[in-house]
């Protein structure tokens, strides 16, 4: 029974005159409704409240106020068990009648029952509603009423009463007032044995004796017990007291206020703190981190449950444990798997993907590896970071990402410190308490976009850290403070452009390029991902008539409607498509778009605002089809050079060409000048004609040193008026020698030469390991011709034939006034 009960017991009790058999010898019935308590035996004559916890119990007592019935209260073996049947009960109890019931401010209610004799459990008949049972009276031999020795010892009873009163700290001393006040020797004996705060066990003895003179000495050899013990430990106090220096007292004193808090609380923990300490029990944390975070814990008990602080320090151990210390997912290691699914998810993307079953390959066969540290780099809409969670899908691991653009302050990635207001972890922390284990594939989107040095501090140095992978084991954010193992995470950072991540934080990546989309992947793209899910999303792909676009529309749509290196403008412009499809469906029933070619493309899209060049001929002299890489694709690219006749020695050049292209052009011509004998040509063409070289589209700008043998061809057609080569393009630098250098973007060149019609390319030779590489599908129809200098391209490309309207470069004779 609680100190609570026992007060409400106490001022309850009042004294009983006249025979006390009227009170124990009343008529029951065989069978009675029987009140399983908890941990309170009661015995004859007592008056007790009983708190009533079991709805079935509540139905019991509710009903036995109504009826003026009386019940059995029997006390349980084991206080655990809800629903106690006869093997749960002990066999004595006793009758009770139920004397009031009280409803508490916390909704809990309260009974109050005064017990009448004793009883025996015979049989529990029924369960429900309520317990119910069989029982039979057990009478208590009382000694006779001039019994000198039962008068003596109730008199040195009610002392003893008195002096384990003055020594415990645990009853009250409202009981000395309650023991002196009843007169009925054997009420005061009931009385003392029900409510001194002796185990079940006792009691339970004690209310089993018949003789009530037994029952008096057994009860007063227990409490001489228990006022030896209380005496025992005050002696114990009293002797050790000297010897407590100042910081053992300050120990002791925090027990108490342990206790004391404690019993505010009803003896128990605050809830927020059990729970904290019931999930820290599965944390896999290394005994450091235990250590701080019990010391942490043990913090709360000295906060008020209703102060600011307290609610700081509760956020950080539930960040605190919240976070996956030592939990790992499984990773599936089929390299077959992964490359389907790798594939299924991303058409291209050869070289990231190989990386990806490279890593998984050495994982599997080590067991325990760090990760690579990977960026990707490319043009805006190529999948970067879509591949991610291809990755985290292929190795069956948790997948995160954090947008790094316009990152400005650095405790955006290590956390505030907790003095701060409103402080919290840093994103990669949070991140990681996202993804609820500690080896996710994370995603830096991003990455070059990231502020440096502002007066936050320097996000991008602060990266280093994390992305360094003989530091990241113990990343240290300043919220949690406390190191945390980033080592097993599988970091994949994204970038646009290389130039604006600072040195220190690109050397500790390995960078693989993702270039841009070739019409012929995009086409494979449309085909595979971007039409089926466009159907989906425009309900289209559920109807009877589902559109389907074949490849030349698709093609169309690519070549003339989108100017990018991804497919985010392809996705939208189909989209666009799909969209008018079903408003004119909707529209007018009879609307077919069943199947979609290159014409229904413009009554859906409009005109196309994108036209590619094609070959044009080669009917004029001085025109040279060149090969150019743009950020969306391959291009050709006309170098057109006209001369007129003047004083010589005059190069214009337009077309707004960049500073490299124009020291080309500049080379170019200087070769031809210093080889116009090969060529045939009259050295003094040049002291009578100017010389301009234009770059059709100017309005786009061009640059580059690519072009270089393709202007000097153009320059040497257009000085001997000599036909180029049908259906040939160029491209590659030249140096004042003459000799060709490689440039880059062949595959987009190649591509973009296969779309307008050209049959030969001129490139160097050692562009030849570019072509190897480049699948055959792609290098159908188009014969290469690699070259080592200036002259080997002119001997192929610059034909015998002179064009129709040839330029007469007739040098006049010189006159003796010109000769002076």
């Amino acid at each position: 029974m609680s100190d609570q009960n026992k007060n409400q017991a106490f001022q309850m009790i009042a004294d009983i005159d006249g025979d006390i058999n009227d009170l124990f010898n009343v008529n029951v019935p065989k069978s009675v409704p029987i009140l399983a308590v908890r941990n309170l035996v009661l015995f004859p004559g007592v008056v007790s409240p009983i708190l009533i916890g079991r709805d079935s119990s509540k139905k019991l007592v509710q009903k036995a106020e109504k009826t003026g019935h009386i019940i059995g209260i029997v006390c349980q073996r084991d206080p655990e068990v809800d629903h106690p049947s006869q093997e749960d009960l002990y066999e004595y109890g006793v009758y009770a009648r139920v004397m009031k019931q009280l409803t508490l401010p916390n909704g809990n209610l309260t009974t109050i029952v005064q017990a009448l004799g004793r009883l025996k459990v015979l049989d529990i008949m029924k369960t429900d509603p309520y317990l119910e049972g069989v029982v039979e009276p057990v009478q208590d031999i009382e000694p006779e009423k001039k019994d000198r020795e039962f008068r003596t010892a109730m008199e040195d009873l009610r002392n003893m009463v008195t002096e384990y009163i003055n020594v415990s700290e645990e009853i009250p001393d409202e009981a000395t007032f309650a023991i002196k006040n009843i007169s009925n020797n054997i009420m005061a004996l009931n009385f003392v044995c029900s409510n001194m705060p002796f185990s079940v066990k006792e009691k339970m003895n004690l209310l089993e004796m018949e003789l009530v003179k037994e029952r008096l000495f057994t009860l007063m050899k227990i409490l001489n017990r228990e006022i030896n013990l209380q005496n025992l430990r005050a002696d114990i106090r009293n002797k050790t007291r000297e010897d407590i220096d100042e910081q053992q007292r300050n120990y002791f004193l925090q027990q108490q206020i342990k206790n004391l808090q404690a019993e505010m609380g009803n003896g128990e923990t605050a809830p927020e703190k059990r729970e904290l300490l019931k999930k820290a029990e599965d944390k896999k944390w290394s005994y450091e981190v235990s250590k701080i975070f019990y010391k942490e814990a043990d913090k709360l008990d000295n906060l008020n449950p209703q102060s600011p602080e307290f609610n700081v320090q509760l956020n950080y151990l539930q960040t605190f444990v919240s976070l996956p210390w030592g939990e790992y997912t499984q990773d599936d290691l089929n390299l077959k798997r992964a490359q389907k699914i790798l594939d299924q998810d991303h058409y291209g993307m050869e070289k990231v993907k190989e990386r990806i079953l490279e890593y998984m390959a050495v994982l599997a066969l080590r067991g325990d590896l760090k990760s690579p540290i990977i960026c990707l780099y490319g043009p805006p809409g190529v999948g970067k970071t879509s591949l991610g969670k291809s990755i985290a899908a292929a190795m069956k691991r948790k997948y995160v990402r954090v947008s790094l653009g316009g990152l400005h302050d650095e405790a955006e990635i290590r956390g505030h410190r907790r003095t701060y207001v409103g402080a919290m972890p840093g994103r990669i922390i949070k991140s990681i308490q996202k993804a609820g284990s500690s080896n996710p594939v994370f995603i830096l989107d991003e990455i070059d976009k990231v502020t440096q040095m502002t007066h936050n501090g320097d996000p991008a140095s602060a990266m280093l850290e994390v992305l360094d992978p003989e530091q990241n084991n113990a990343f240290h954010d300043n919220y949690l403070d406390v190191d945390y193992d980033l080592s097993k995470v599988l970091f994949i950072a994204t970038a646009n452009n290389l130039g604006t991540i600072p040195k220190p934080l690109l050397d500790r990546m390995e960078i693989i390029e993702v270039s841009g989309y070739i019409t012929e992947e995009k086409y494979e793209i449309a085909k595979r991902h971007l039409i089926p899910r466009e159907l989906e999303n425009t309900g289209l792909k559920a109807s009877s008539l589902k559109p389907s676009f074949n490849k030349a529309a698709i093609e169309k749509i690519i070549e003339q409607y989108t100017r990018e290196s991804g497919v985010r403008q392809l996705e939208k412009q189909i989209n666009k498509a799909l969209r008018k499809i079903a408003y004119k469906r909707q529209l007018e029933k009879s609307a077919d778009y069943q199947k979609i070619t290159p014409a229904e493309i413009e009554d859906l899209l409009g005109k196309p605002p994108f036209y590619r060049d094609i070959y044009q001929g080669n009917d004029y002299a001085g025109v040279v089809t060149g090969l150019a890489w743009t950020s969306v694709g391959g291009e050709i690219l006309f170098i057109e050079t006209s001369l007129s006749k003047g004083k010589g020695s005059k190069l214009t050049l337009t077309g707004n060409l960049g500073d490299v292209m124009k020291e080309s052009a500049i080379l170019a011509l200087e070769y031809v000048k210093a080889h116009a004998e090969t060529l045939n040509i009259d050295y003094r063409i040049f002291d009578y004609w100017n010389i301009h070289i234009h770059v059709p589209e100017g309005a786009t700008p061009k640059d580059g040193p690519s072009a270089g043998i393709t202007i000097a061809t153009s320059i040497a057609s257009a000085l001997t008026q000599r036909k180029v080569r049908k259906n040939t393009a160029m491209t590659g630098e030249i140096t004042l020698r003459g000799k060709v250098l490689p440039v880059g973007g062949i595959k987009e060149k190649i591509l973009a030469a296969k779309r307008a019609g050209i049959t030969d390319i001129v490139m160097c030779r050692e562009n030849e390991k570019d072509i190897n590489e480049i699948p055959d599908v792609y290098l159908k129809g188009v014969t290469f011709h690699y070259v080592e200098n200036v002259q080997d391209v002119w001997d192929f490309a610059l034909t015998n034939e002179i064009v129709k309207h040839p330029l007469d470069f007739t040098i006049p004779e010189e006159t003796e006034k010109d000769k002076k």
